[in-house]
């Protein structure tokens, strides 16, 4: 049993005899032999096989290990692949949302400008002497400078993510 269990894992873990000597300090032949039932070896290199391997000795000493079969590699395929088809899907979405709301973004930009531009800056003919109008004229001024500054850099900025969010052909 215990030499099944070093070959099955040794197998499942990817190692050859040899790669399995070297991490162990033996040579091939005694893994061999392990593996054969021709030799035990003792508590000690059980030990050491098990950190090797990164498992409990009781793993080594128990019950036989299966290999891994190619229909566990399948399913595991399988699955690897409806998550990277899921994750595609959700970066597309993603992709898609960024792409209409910088389209969003711009006809924003463009409706405030022609607003502000059909208003032709009316803060500058209200009557200033009255605290509430004074207040509402500084923050439409305060409003409309910030936004003549701002406003072409997130323009271009939004064309810009645009274009790089389009579908691609």
């Amino acid at each position: 049993m215990l030499n099944e269990n070093i070959k099955a894992i040794r197998k499942s873990k990817g190692l050859s005899q040899e790669e399995l000597a070297i991490k162990l300090n033996v040579v091939r032949q005694t893994i061999s032999k392990w593996e054969q039932g021709l030799s035990v070896p003792d508590s000690e290199m059980l030990i050491s096989i098990s950190e090797v391997f990164e498992i409990p000795v009781s793993t080594l000493l128990g019950d036989t290990v299966t290999e891994s079969k190619v229909d566990d590699l399948k399913v595991i395929s399988e699955k690897l692949e409806i998550i990277n088809l899921q994750l595609a899907q959700r970066n597309t979405t993603k992709r898609k949302t960024l792409h209409w709301l910088l389209i969003s973004l711009c006809v924003v930009i463009v409706t405030i400008s022609a607003v502000l531009i059909a208003l032709n800056s009316p803060y500058l003919g209200w009557d200033y002497s009255a605290p509430e109008t004074a207040v509402v004229g500084v923050v439409f001024h305060a409003f409309e400078w910030l936004f003549v500054r701002l406003a072409p850099i997130v323009l271009i900025g939004a064309i810009v993510g645009i274009f790089l969010t389009r579908k691609k052909v």
